[in-house]
């Protein structure tokens, strides 16, 4: 197991990337910076957010966040079949693409909403999509809404990177994505 101080290094090589100057020539995707950490550490991650919104204020950069971590207790509550969903669990399958669909829309306004240049915009919990199967993923959810990113997209990923493939809480399927890692070994690119 990882130490506590890992979340204090992530905080640090954050800093350093926050404090680059900021290229507005990138395209969308290179506009995404994963701040990668193990599973275990969410909590205390959870702890620190603020530490993360003082280094980009520091920078003078303003802040916003955007939370998934209940979006599909609360998508699945105003849903007009969530009875017989309840019923029949096995049907949720069918309505996930609808979800993932109300997803995309709900994070490319909110995103949209945050239009600064100069500003950061930071994703929380990526891991509540874990386990919704393949109609959700991490990886095109920050494809669809790529284009919405003004300033840059810190995406908080509970998981690992190694040589840009990705893997949320650890799963042995990754995909590979050319976001800019941030880890406190040295994993921003």
């Amino acid at each position: 197991m990882r130490s506590v101080s890992y979340l204090d290094d992530l905080i640090a090589a954050y800093g350093r990337s926050v404090a680059l100057p900021w290229p507005r020539s990138l395209a969308p995707g290179q506009r995404i910076w994963m701040a990668v950490y193990p599973p275990e550490q969410e909590r205390r991650l959870r702890l620190h957010v603020p530490a993360f919104e003082e280094e980009a204020s520091k920078h003078g950069h303003s802040w916003a966040q955007i939370d998934l971590t209940d979006s599909f207790e609360t998508w699945t509550a105003d849903h007009p079949y969530r009875a017989e969903y309840f019923k029949a669990p096995e049907l949720f399958a069918s309505a996930l693409p609808g979800f993932f669909e109300h997803l995309i829309e709900s994070v490319g306004a909110q995103l949209a909403a945050h239009d600064s240049p100069d500003g950061v915009v930071a994703l929380l919990g990526v891991g509540s999509l874990f386990g919704l199967g393949e109609a959700v993923k991490v990886s095109a959810l920050l494809a669809a809404v790529s284009d919405a990113i003004a300033g840059r997209l810190l995406v908080f990923f509970p998981g690992d990177v190694e040589n840009n493939n990705f893997r949320l809480l650890d799963g042995r399927d990754g995909w590979n994505y050319m976001a800019i890692v941030i880890k406190p070994d040295g994993g921003r690119r």
